[in-house]
């Protein structure tokens, strides 16, 4: 009789060790937090940037980067990294950034909330973009 309160007195213990070793970080842990508003998403590797992509890059710095950050890495509480394997041309055809451009998006991936249309930009400028968008993809292995 006295082993199986020794046996169950072991696995408690056993049990409240692994609990204690194992259990999640506290939600205010530094690991858990998020990142600082306003900081870059991700992290890539930015290729030479040249021809109609530096057109585009020009343009994308005055019409987008608010959003989605230099370079097309996101912006931590405003907008999306537009390099990320979600905007794969597979996943997000050319013709979805037009689209969203001229008549705006519906939030569907990320909790930013609907992209507003852009004014300003003609489907000539935003396929300038979109070449310079794809350059640091593939630069990154999104293809």
């Amino acid at each position: 009789m006295n082993r199986n309160y020794l046996l169950v007195g072991a696995c408690a213990v056993a049990a409240a060790a692994a609990y204690i070793l194992l259990r999640p970080a506290p939600a205010n842990d530094v690991v858990n937090s998020a990142p600082p508003e306003g900081s870059a998403m991700v992290a890539i590797q930015m290729p030479p940037i040249d021809g109609n992509a530096a057109i585009g890059q020009r343009i994308f710095e005055n019409a987008c980067v608010a959003c989605h950050g230099i370079n097309a890495v996101g912006v931590e509480g405003s907008g999306p990294p537009l390099i990320h394997v979600i905007y794969e041309p597979s996943h997000h055809a050319d013709e979805s950034f037009q689209r969203a451009v001229a008549v705006g998006v519906r939030s569907h991936h990320w909790r930013f909330g609907d992209m507003p249309p852009v004014e300003g930009l003609t489907r000539g400028d935003v396929a300038m973009v979109i070449a310079y968008i794809r350059e640091i993809q593939r630069a990154n292995g999104i293809n």
